[in-house]
């Protein structure tokens, strides 16, 4: 029972509502960080300098990441958009969370029992703020499922994924009010909604300076249409898609850099962390080629492919103030998207939130232990919208429902007969790779490996459980 006169904090608990715990003193609030979380839209492993990339220039993120913890096994929650974002949020992985898949016409909701880590940090204190791309429940600002009933006492941006299809778009929403361009309107590009959603980050931070706060950036750079107000790249003789997809990836580390000189001019860089990381691998749309720059890091598959290409994707954690005893260290562990939840929970001084992720706060401050994740788990509950190039990479079983779980270097994908998720068994295509080995998944070793197959398919089975 919390003390007499203690306010309460929100954590996760099963799929019950979430469990109070005391927050911290007024003294010890004003010690708790600050947390900046950029997330980017399809942004695949190897786009960034700092993860091999050497045609597109990310210097501010490559500084970062220079300057803090760079993860190699990083994996976001699903191989397209809504559901990774609802592992993001909520810390569950996607066989147990709300949203398993792209929608198909309006945005899925989240449920009132979905807790997020938004609720979390605001119960405890955190003034919240989510700038750019929501994506659950539609377009209606008069739902229960809004960002501002999700703990983001601050929104603006696109409520749907539909609308963040537009870079130039006829409105963004201001909490639940339209804020309307009439220059874009009849195809007019007189503001670039990515811009404006940075300026009001910007002044988010400003005015909760003096209070511990949450920024959540996600703008959707470099997602398709390639779109962007300039040109940094004019004497390249690239293709226009690519370098127009350049473009977007230096805008965005440049947002990175407009975000990391506000703490500076506000002097919050010792009070700080940031983390920077994508919701799945690279896309290959709008005549984009993503092998031009090898965004997917030489790993297999893309966007919508359970492969490493599809899943593994960058993480920076960054924080001068916080992280000075593993400054300019990589983590191999394997982590996931649904870790972060308990890491941010963690490290507000409420301990890690319970649900499927673990806290990474030994792996950032270099202080105590970080439990190993038994499996990681990834699923795509129906066949996959066909694209070239993940055709190829999955020998055109795009149209089926699969699944995969990596248990220390091994990973199991998995096909089911059909369009449509079903239990795992011998109907089930299965393929194993030994990631140590073989990163890039050419060579499968099921026949060699049958026991850690079947030790594969109990994960498999163990993970999903039915929507509900």
């Amino acid at each position: 029972m919390a003390a007499a006169g203690a306010t309460t904090a929100l954590t996760i608990r099963g799929d019950g509502p979430a469990r109070p715990r005391a927050t911290p003193s007024t003294a010890e609030r004003r010690r708790r960080p600050n947390f900046i979380l950029v997330l980017a839209d399809d942004l695949g492993y190897g786009e960034l300098g700092s993860y091999g990339q050497r045609m597109m220039r990310t210097p501010r993120l490559d500084r970062l990441a220079s300057e803090g913890v760079r993860f190699t096994h990083f994996y976001s929650g699903a191989a397209v958009c809504a559901p990774s974002r609802c592992t993001l949020l909520t810390g569950r992985h996607a066989g147990h969370s709300r949203v398993r898949d792209n929608p198909q016409g309006t945005d899925a909701p989240l449920a009132p029992q979905d807790v997020t880590f938004g609720m979390a940090l605001r119960q405890a204190g955190y003034r919240t703020g989510l700038f750019g791309k929501w994506g659950f429940g539609g377009p209606d600002p008069n739902t229960d499922t809004h960002p501002n009933d999700k703990g983001f006492e601050e929104f603006y941006g696109y409520l749907s994924h539909k609308e963040a299809h537009s870079y130039f778009p006829s409105k963004l929403w201001d909490n639940r009010t339209p804020v309307r361009f009439a220059g874009n309107r009849r195809s007019g590009r007189a503001v670039y909604a990515p811009e404006v959603i940075v300026q009001r980050s910007l002044q988010f931070m400003e005015r909760h300076r003096d209070e511990p706060f949450l920024l959540v950036l996600t703008l959707p750079l470099p997602h398709a249409p390639s779109v962007v107000p300039g040109d940094p790249y004019p004497r390249q003789p690239w293709r226009l898609p690519d370098r127009a997809h350049a473009a977007q990836v230096s805008l965005l580390d440049s947002y990175v850099g407009r975000l990391v000189d506000k703490l500076a001019e506000l002097g919050l860089v010792d009070d700080t962390l940031l983390f920077f990381t994508s919701d799945n691998g690279p896309h290959e749309e709008g005549d984009f080629d993503p092998d031009f720059f090898g965004a997917r890091g030489g790993l297999r598959g893309y966007k919508r492919s359970l492969y490493e290409g599809g899943i593994r994707v960058p993480l920076i954690a960054w924080g001068p103030g916080h992280l000075t005893r593993t400054r300019g260290t990589v983590s191999a562990r394997p982590t996931a998207m649904w870790d972060l939840f308990p890491t941010l929970t963690d490290l507000a001084g409420l301990g890690p939130a319970e649900g499927d992720g673990i806290s990474l706060r030994g792996i950032l401050t270099g202080r105590g232990r970080t439990p190993q994740h038994e499996y990681l788990y990834w699923v795509r509950p129906s066949g996959s919208r066909r694209t070239p190039r993940v055709a190829r990479a999955e020998r055109g079983r795009t149209w089926r429902a699969a699944a995969a779980v990596r248990f220390g270097n091994w990973k199991l994908v998995g096909y089911a007969p059909g369009r449509h998720y079903s239990e795992p068994d011998d109907s089930w295509s299965l393929e194993l790779y030994d990631l140590r080995a073989d990163p890039a998944e050419t060579t499968d070793i099921a026949r060699a490996h049958p026991d850690v197959v079947d030790r594969g398919i109990g994960y498999l089975r163990e993970a999903w459980e039915p929507p509900g």
